[in-house]
């Protein structure tokens, strides 16, 4: 009887969790919603003269600020951690939003990430320092663009322009510090595979699943 129940606790129990776990993940994984319905994107000049929209699209979105060659290594570390990965994936973008007047130096850290990366789902686009501040101010973040109209920062807005990140006290987490490479590594990482996971499993309850999501 013993040896039956030491049995059973070494190798029965731990595939039993497996398998509960592994089918409920979709009922316990849930990226959460930091904020709501954030507004799209204005006429602005993107550095490729494309039209971009938050709309239908995951995006992972920066401000850059006026410094952007100065703080290129920021844009070299997200490329490697996250971008290189799943920058392939149709509905995946990388928008970062840049003062105008920055263009020069936009296309100088889009030229270098080029040598070695795909760069088509980069878009960096240009507006006013004043549509800058009025559109991160309606983010409704708890972190601040800096002077120079910046952040280390970037963020995950899902399809809908939901702004999504973790909401519990202790782990709150509404952007990803892209000067830090554990940061992308370890939290923004999970945080966008639960994204990804999300959008995978409706597809598939709904029997559309894509290869290219």
């Amino acid at each position: 009887m013993k040896k039956n129940i030491v049995l059973f606790v070494l190798f029965i129990l731990p595939i039993v969790a497996y398998l509960f776990f592994a089918s409920g993940i979709n009922s316990f994984t849930k990226l959460p919603i930091i904020t709501p319905k954030v507004a799209d994107f204005g006429n602005w000049e993107s550095l490729k003269g494309e039209n971009v929209s938050l709309n239908n699209k995951i995006t992972i979105l920066g401000f850059s600020g006026t410094e952007i060659l100065k703080n290129r290594g920021n844009f070299f570390n997200l490329n490697e951690k996250i971008y290189q990965q799943y920058h392939t994936f149709k509905d995946l973008q990388f928008v970062v939003i840049c003062p105008l007047g920055t263009e020069k130096d936009a296309k100088k850290v889009v030229d270098a990430l080029g040598a070695f990366t795909d760069v088509s789902q980069w878009h960096f686009v240009f507006t006013s320092p004043q549509e800058i501040n009025s559109y991160y101010d309606q983010l409704k973040l708890v972190g601040k663009l800096d002077k120079n109209l910046g952040t280390p920062n970037v963020y995950i807005i899902d399809k809908v322009r939901n702004l999504r990140g973790r909401k519990k006290n202790k782990e709150y987490k509404e952007g990803y510090d892209t000067f830090h490479p554990a940061d992308l590594s370890n939290e923004m990482l999970d945080d966008f595979k639960v994204i990804l996971y999300e959008y995978r499993a409706a597809l598939k309850k709904n029997h559309n699943a894509t290869k290219e999501l």
